[in-house]
């Protein structure tokens, strides 16, 4: 009679990505020996069914060779980002008629993985350039609100638009999400007028800033995500920063930075000769979404009604999730 396997444990987890990790546990020498085979059985954490396989339902599992530990596991499943998992683990034994001898399920660990590495928001950041379209000039950010809004802000906040957190909108894995703080700016024009959009639906009040005043040699532009929401049409998140703040030194090396007067989402070039004025451009073929990392003072623009109808709420990004069947806006790592 074999002798039985013992339990794996004091599972670890270590080397977290997006879409990977590495995971070791504890057994005997004996066993090490034995092993021909590894069970692992990894689930999201909200849908975990409490009932564990047995070893005769692995085809719906992952089955492994047994390799030295830590063992890589990628590609098995599809990881998403900063998403909690369980993982359990059960050594086994193939015998001679194909059946296997298995230990007991060892301790259920959860682990969350991580947001999208450098290498992730630059396939992102690729495929974001392939639709971008050409460069329309634009002189002025600006952001819609309702007048309650812009009420708060004079009477509450001493006319400062102050940061708050990223929602989640967007790609799951941005590293900007829940993190960073910033003020939501547009700077899109129309095609024919070459001015901001008449509509919106973040509401009738639009605060205007000249473009100079925030996109000049002395901020930092990063690439943070690119993403649509079951429509045609996608969106650009870009962070702007101050040199040198927190905001720029959170996205430095986190986000894949831009060259100001060469990328294809948003440009300043620099005035060629004496009395000229800098260039401003933004893509026409996306609606960039501008995070600007600093408290934004009324006095520093203007606020005025739109000219045209104040859209549904529906029709904004807020917490919008991404649509994870895309093939323009998504990668292979997850959503």
């Amino acid at each position: 009679m074999e002798t039985p396997l013992s339990t794996p444990h004091n599972i670890q987890i270590c080397e977290v990505t997006c879409d990977s990790f590495r995971i070791a546990w504890d057994m005997s020498p004996e066993d090490t020996a034995r092993a021909t085979h590894f069970f692992i059985d990894l689930s999201r954490k909200e849908s975990r069914d409490p009932n564990r396989f047995k070893h005769r339902d692995v085809p719906t599992k992952l089955v492994a060779k047994a390799v030295p530990l830590p063992m890589a596991v990628r590609g098995h499943w599809f990881l998403s980002p900063r998403t909690d998992y369980c993982v359990a683990v059960q050594i086994a034994v193939r015998q001679p008629d194909g059946d296997y001898q298995v230990s007991e399920w060892s301790q259920v660990v959860e682990f969350c993985t991580g947001d999208y590495a450098m290498e992730h928001l630059q396939q992102l950041l690729d495929k974001a350039s392939g639709s971008t379209g050409r460069l329309l000039k634009f002189s002025v950010f600006y952001r819609n609100q309702h007048p309650d809004y812009f009420e708060n802000v004079r009477s509450e906040c001493g006319g400062l638009m102050r940061p708050s957190l990223k929602d989640n909108s967007g790609s799951h894995g941005s590293p900007i999400n829940g993190k960073l703080n910033g003020v939501f700016l547009s700077c899109n024009t129309e095609f024919d007028t070459g001015l901001p959009p008449k509509d919106s639906p973040y509401g009738a009040l639009r605060f205007h800033i000249p473009a100079g005043h925030l996109l000049n040699p002395n901020t930092s532009l990063y690439f943070a995500d690119f993403y649509c929401m079951y429509t045609a049409y996608h969106y650009v998140v870009l962070v702007l920063a101050p040199g040198g703040s927190d905001g720029d030194n959170f996205c430095r090396g986190r986000l894949p930075r831009l060259e100001l007067s060469s990328n294809p989402f948003l440009t300043y070039s620099a005035p060629q000769m004496p009395g000229e004025e800098p260039r401003f451009c933004h893509a026409s073929d996306v609606i960039l979404e501008v995070l600007y990392t600093e408290p934004l003072h009324l006095e520093m623009g203007t606020v005025e009604q739109i000219s045209g109808h104040h859209q549904l709420m529906s029709l904004t990004t807020a917490n919008a999730k991404k649509d994870p069947s895309c093939k323009v806006c998504n990668i292979s790592v997850g959503r």
